[in-house]
């Protein structure tokens, strides 16, 4: 039996070891960690759960495929899994992408009826509706495969020759300026600025509103913890606190032991990689992605009522952040996500929860909430939507999450998706380093090889690493 060895157990490195295992992998995962999830982590504040890192799920398919993908390589099955829970995550559409705060404007995604850019949204939306299906193909296919021509074609009839996402916004002129700053912003989820990314990022938020986002009852975290459990009931071996040290071609050494591999799949950062192949670690320059302060809090009492579950708070001036973070600096005003749970929805919590997200420069530092520019931005997050007094005023208990802490995945200064890719690496049009011709024995999956897309995208990237995998290889 073929032995595979997998680093990392955040989603992607589950997800390999899912796949392998059916395939009839000897499979063991390395993890350094005590807990599984990787980023998508979860904690517990003042006895009350709640999950870090992705708060949503958006591109429901590419779940179904690779739920599809396992079960077509093994016996075992997805759901039920014999002497366990049942492997299945149930999902709770929310009403709405999220209610965003631009300037003067407050307004739902999909724009409602009686808002001033509902006309102009109808139009956007309609017009990328037709390539909705496009990106989910080219979430899970390879560059060169022959399905994702067809779904490329369809794309560039809508983009042009504008391939980045500021240059096709721009083209957009019958758009209100505030409602293009709402859709361009969105490329912060791959951690740069609009002018860096392919313009697919525009048609994201089309797609999460034609289909809706979702959230899995129990938290994000139940998607890792699912993924686990199919990995073990296929075989695989889950390993904890385990620390790789060392890889090479049929070798992984951790600080406990060797474990012979005729493949190694990594999930960590590439940065990370490169030292355990045995390269000198390069030091921290060129443009990185952005980082964040994540501030997780239990309430004292509920937010006002009318609060959706997913507020984002813009800054007035979108280009200075993107100038910001580019510099690495602390930006004036930042973009801040606010993920408010009731008691009892979607967490088993008795008490209200928050997260607030604030994206921060990859500076490596660590900052608390009386540090100037969070003290600040926090109160002017909560002035924005309409709180008597700052947020944290409301929290019992808190923990919050620096770029301190995020460096400590392996990307240097805490970059949530490493070093900035060139344009054309910036999106599912990209072929990225998956495998390597000159190392035939390794595998690369996780979001540092797929950044921005958040859960379908490192999915997706697992089901084209993975692709030559057959029943019993």
């Amino acid at each position: 039996m073929k032995k595979a060895v997998v680093l990392g157990a955040g989603i992607s490195g589950l997800a390999s070891a899912a796949l392998l295992a059916q395939a009839g992998y000897q499979v063991t995962v390395l993890e350094r960690n005590t807990w599984i999830g990787g980023k998508s982590r979860r904690v517990e504040v003042s006895g009350q759960r709640m999950d870090t890192g992705p708060a949503l799920v958006t591109f429901p398919e590419v779940w179904q495929q690779f739920l599809a993908t396992y079960d077509a390589l093994g016996a075992t099955k997805s759901a039920p899994i014999k002497n366990a829970s049942v492997a299945k995550v149930e999902f709770t559409k929310l009403n709405e992408v999220g209610r965003y705060f631009f300037r003067e404007h407050e307004t739902d995604l999909p724009v409602k009826e009686n808002h001033e850019w509902f006309a102009a949204w109808t139009r956007f939306q309609k017009q990328h509706d037709q390539i909705t299906s496009s990106i989910s193909t080219l979430l899970t296919a390879h560059p060169f495969d022959p399905k994702a021509v067809p779904a490329l074609g369809k794309m560039l009839k809508v983009y042009g020759a504008r391939l980045t996402t500021q240059s096709y916004i721009k083209s957009l002129n019958w758009m209100p300026a505030g409602l293009r700053e709402v859709i361009a912003i969105h490329t912060l989820n791959a951690g740069v600025s609009p002018k860096q990314t392919l313009a697919i990022y525009a048609s994201m938020t089309a797609a999460m509103a034609t289909q809706g986002i979702s959230v899995p009852v129990g938290g994000v975290n139940e998607i890792p913890q699912t993924i686990a459990k199919l990995a073990e009931a296929a075989g695989a071996k889950i390993r904890l606190g385990e620390r790789v040290i060392g890889v090479k071609k049929g070798l992984v050494t951790t600080q406990d032991g060797e474990y012979p591999a005729d493949l190694v799949v990594s999930s960590l950062d590439p940065e990370v990689l490169r030292v355990l192949l045995g390269k000198k670690p390069k030091p921290p320059t060129g443009k990185r992605s952005c980082s964040g302060v994540a501030i997780y809090a239990v309430l004292k009492q509920p937010l006002p009522a009318g609060t959706v579950t997913h507020s984002v708070v813009m800054p007035d001036e979108p280009a200075d952040l993107y100038a910001a973070l580019e510099a690495a600096v602390p930006p004036k005003q930042t973009m801040a996500f606010v993920n408010y749970y009731k008691a009892g929805e979607v967490y088993p919590n008795e008490k209200p929860t928050v997260a607030v997200l604030l994206t921060a420069p990859a500076d490596g530092k660590t900052y608390d909430l009386n540090s100037p520019w969070v003290r600040t931005e926090v109160e002017r997050i909560s002035k924005v939507m309409g709180l008597n007094a700052p947020i944290d005023s409301l929290f019992e208990d808190h923990i919050i999450l620096t770029p301190e802490y995020f460096g400590e995945w392996g990307s240097a200064l805490g970059a949530l998706y490493g070093k900035t890719n060139p344009l054309w690496m910036s999106g599912p049009f990209h072929n990225p380093q998956y495998r390597s011709i000159f190392k035939p024995w390794l595998r690369r999956v996780g979001a540092s090889v797929h950044p921005g897309g958040g859960i379908p995208a490192v999915l997706g990237g697992t089901l084209i690493s993975l692709r030559d995998l057959k029943p019993g290889s």
